[in-house]
């Protein structure tokens, strides 16, 4: 399984620097939005990274396959709280014009979210 080259850590700097508003030519939504990919992607590779460790060749199955295999490998918990925060992650990732997008606070909740899922899926 090839794991990208960004690193989880440089996903989050992303999402913190996003979040704070550090990328003055987007709007808030726009910010929004790039955060909650930024925070999906680092989700996804540590949950690759854990079930890589555990059974290797899972690299073509979609993640939310991987989220149901996620719950043989760890926590209940942490595969719940995967599975519910990267679901909340894809629809704030969408754009849809009939539709708000993430507030900040979300995108906050979400970020402190995956850092914990993150710290405890470390292999």
């Amino acid at each position: 399984m090839s794991i990208p080259s960004t690193s989880i850590e440089d996903l989050l700097l992303t999402a913190d620097r996003l979040i704070a508003g550090h990328r003055l030519g987007a709007t808030p939504a726009g910010r929004h939005r790039g955060a909650s990919l930024a925070l999906r992607t680092a989700l996804e590779i540590a949950v690759d990274r854990t079930l890589n460790a555990a059974v290797p060749g899972l690299a073509g199955t979609t993640t939310r396959a991987k989220l149901l295999c996620l719950h043989c490998y760890t926590a209940a918990e942490t595969a719940r709280r995967s599975k519910a925060v990267w679901s909340h992650l894809c629809l704030g990732c969408h754009y849809h014009q009939y539709e708000i997008g993430p507030t900040h606070d979300q995108v906050r909740a979400w970020r402190a979210e995956v850092g914990e899922l993150v710290r405890v899926l470390a292999p």
